[in-house]
């Protein structure tokens, strides 16, 4: 291949720039990934102590380059483990096939996904029924809302629903009186998949303190998934959500419907 840049002993070929141009993206996407996050703090000093020892590697500190040498060796497996939550959104992430869905290998199940959307728009309408119901009458809810899989290690916690979304049905679930009000719904393929499932907390400390214990299980069931996760506060009625461990409070039921327009019929 030809040099693409020449200065002095330095050569800087096309491949060059589009390899920095790729490993920017990834960095930016893991910044994006893990910005707000205690694992962001955790990743900052991992890079810090490999950027340390790549210093004292070329300043032939053989002692201390052999310490930091082993500390990185087990460095991949510990941030398998520290990063799980992170590295399996990141999974999801790709594993939902953003780039390909506007590609013409759909344009065979056009059919198909119309017929969806005309199922998805009602279901849309019966869930914002519901939750202005609750809103009114503040009863807290927390709605599970995924795409790509029915999350049944989560669904497993909770009572077997699988039944059609309609606005009674979800009012007498989270009706105060009823004995699964406590937990999560999860809402799969247009139907109510179980009720009273336990989701993770979010441990992420830019929360805001006044929160209470659903919205922070609505982050952290937006972290470990692709999941969007729609909360009606039961203290002062206001509905929110969360999505891509993003909290949203204080929100219209308009800007609700739109963010489930956009993610039960384009995935985002």
């Amino acid at each position: 291949m030809y040099d693409f840049i020449k200065i002095g002993f330095l050569e800087i070929e096309a491949l060059d720039i589009l390899d920095v141009l790729l490993v920017g993206f990834l960095i930016f996407q893991l910044y994006k990934l893990l910005k707000g996050s205690l694992a962001f703090n955790i990743f900052i000093g991992m890079l810090l102590v490999y950027l340390v020892s790549l210093a004292v590697k070329a300043l032939g500190m053989k002692l201390l380059s052999g310490i930091l040498g082993q500390f990185m060796d087990v460095g991949v497996i510990a941030l398998l483990i520290v990063f799980q939550p992170e590295v399996r959104r990141f999974l999801l992430f790709i594993g939902r096939g953003n780039i390909f869905k506007k590609g013409g290998v759909w344009k065979a199940f056009i059919k198909k996904g119309l017929n969806i959307e005309t199922s998805t728009e009602e279901a849309i309408d019966e869930i914002l029924i519901a939750l202005n119901n609750l809103a009114s009458t503040k009863t807290g809810a927390i709605i599970v809302f995924t795409k790509t899989s029915q999350l049944r290690s989560y669904a497993n916690t909770g009572v077997v629903i699988d039944g059609k979304i309609t606005s009674k049905l979800l009012e007498s679930i989270f009706d105060k009186k009823a004995p699964l009000h406590d937990g999560a719904i999860i809402i799969a393929e247009n139907k109510i998949i179980a009720a009273n499932c336990v989701l993770p907390v979010s441990d992420n400390p830019s929360l805001p303190a006044r929160i209470g214990m659903r919205h922070r299980a609505a982050v952290g069931m937006s972290e470990v998934s692709d999941a969007l996760v729609v909360v009606v506060s039961e203290e002062k009625g206001q509905l929110g959500y969360a999505k891509e461990g993003e909290l949203k409070i204080k929100v219209a039921p308009s800007t609700i419907k739109n963010e489930l327009k956009l993610f039960l019929t384009h995935g985002v």
